[in-house]
């Protein structure tokens, strides 16, 4: 027998020589659900181990990522007030723009912070953008996308995710952030959004759930490929420069195909029904929680990811160090 591919897996060291999927701690980004007040960490009943954190409690939270080698984050804001237009999404006292503020001021540029830039949160009907009727008005939507942009940016964000899936977003808010001279503040796209069960944990922990309807008419079909590749492409063509492709485990083909056909970097985003899955099986006993998370993870990373946000991204950051992965 002259091919024998166990001499490959013969012990640890000849495995980690073979290893075709390598990740770092790098390449992880965690999600940060800040709130108004102060003094309170809120656990998430539907996200176990995860929490809404008032701004003064955010010090913590950050330096224990660092700790344990992740550096990048994403804000979610969760506001006192929401109205029709989502004011509080731009505006120079919004959640989001407090949280970042005092990060900066305590981290410095020792971290990188990412904004989401989308109007779910922030409006009473819970859809993500300006209405006409229950009609969703995209065109009009998106100059309120390149302000939320911009109050970001002010507030020292690196980057700026649009999530809400408005046709011409990136290309909107690009214009917004050049205007205002932020040339250098990027723009991660939620390129390819599924319209998904994978969601609701999510919606919970953000008070985001749509009031009426559902997000079909503008999130993506379950159900298409070649769609996906047309949505990465026109936002490249729009000017951004990383493209997100969720959810992650359902659509690992697709962060494939995107991966195949752009120059942009991929990004998977492990989304909370997937992270809560993990954890309610893990609390039952059902798997072996590490190993699941360890797979998960680098199953992203060898679909095409370049990098990976996750609520696990702690845990992976572990495993990269103990050698289990990375």
């Amino acid at each position: 027998m002259l091919s024998r591919g166990r001499r490959l897996r013969h012990n640890q060291l000849i495995r980690d020589l073979n290893r075709e999927t390598r990740i770092s701690a790098k390449s992880l980004i965690f999600p940060l659900f800040v709130e108004h007040g102060t003094g309170m960490s809120n656990p998430l009943e539907t996200m176990p181990g995860q929490s809404r954190y008032t701004v003064d409690k955010l010090g913590p939270v950050v330096n224990s990522l660092l700790e344990a080698g992740v550096n990048k984050f994403i804000l979610f804001g969760v506001p006192e007030h929401k109205d029709l237009e989502g004011s509080d999404a731009w505006s120079d006292q919004g959640i989001i723009q407090q949280a970042m503020r005092r990060i900066r001021q305590e981290f410095g540029h020792e971290v990188y912070l990412i904004g989401d830039v989308c109007m779910c949160e922030y409006t009473s009907h819970g859809h993500c953008g300006i209405l006409d009727g229950e009609y969703i008005d995209n065109d009009k939507t998106l100059e309120y996308l390149g302000r939320i942009a911009v109050a970001q940016a002010e507030a020292g964000a690196d980057m700026v995710g649009p999530s809400g899936m408005m046709d011409g977003q990136v290309a909107a808010i690009r214009r917004a952030l050049d205007e205002r001279d932020f040339l250098e503040v990027g723009i991660m796209s939620y390129a390819v959004k599924y319209a998904s069960g994978f969601y609701g944990p999510f919606r919970e922990a953000v008070d985001s759930a749509p009031s009426f309807g559902d997000r079909r008419s503008y999130q993506m079909d379950m159900h298409n490929k070649r769609e996906a590749l047309r949505e990465a492409k026109q936002d490249e063509a729009e000017g951004a420069d990383i493209l997100i492709v969720k959810p992650a485990l359902s659509y690992l083909d697709i962060i494939s195909a995107v991966k195949a056909n752009t120059l942009l970097p991929v990004c998977a985003y492990n989304v909370s029904g997937e992270y809560s899955m993990i954890e309610a099986a893990a609390a039952k006993g059902y798997i072996e929680k590490e190993r699941v998370i360890d797979e998960v993870a680098v199953s992203c990373f060898r679909a095409g990811a370049q990098m990976l946000i996750s609520y696990h991204a702690a845990e992976i950051a572990t495993a990269i160090r103990a050698g289990r992965i990375g």
